[in-house]
């Protein structure tokens, strides 16, 4: 399954949403309930930039197609913000949530703890450590050691080329 950044949708649902800066899950939220067959995506970005560490990010997801033939497109309505190309960004998932999961967990929620905001979604515990937070189950710390890697990757890469 390949998966790769559709830069125009990512505008266009940006503008359609009047995305926000720094705010990746409820930019990603939004653009679910906007979407129709999207999923809602939580895990990790790599920026090809200093500090070169792992960012907690959301963005949703578009199947296309099934089987071995299926591509997925990453749709971030955060890009704009970025101000990144999608060859200068590497996503990695950590839980992906369909429409009727999210609204289910929202709703959980917002009635379990009315003061907190709902997003970020971590599941259940037991959570696991990964750099300096505990968040996340196992999938939390597996995408977050291979964002790690990846930055580790353009900082050695950075540091040859110059």
């Amino acid at each position: 399954m390949n998966k790769a950044l559709d830069e125009t949708l990512s505008i266009e649902i940006a503008q359609s949403i009047t995305s926000k800066a720094n705010k990746p899950f409820d930019n990603a939220y939004r653009a679910v309930l906007a979407t129709e067959k999207a999923n809602y995506v939580q895990g990790f970005l790599a920026v090809a930039e200093k500090p070169y560490q792992p960012i907690e990010h959301g963005w949703m997801e578009l199947r296309d197609g099934s089987g071995q033939d299926c591509v997925v497109r990453i749709v971030d309505p955060t890009l704009p913000h970025l101000h990144k190309s999608s060859q200068e960004l590497w996503y990695f998932a950590a839980q992906s949530l369909n429409i009727k999961q999210l609204k289910a967990i929202i709703a959980e929620s917002q009635e379990d703890y009315p003061e907190d905001d709902p997003l970020p979604i971590y599941g259940d515990a037991p959570y696991e450590y990964y750099g300096d937070v505990m968040l996340g189950g196992k999938e939390y710390l597996e995408a977050y050691q291979a964002a790690e890697a990846k930055c580790k990757e353009l900082r050695i890469s950075h540091a040859k080329n110059y």
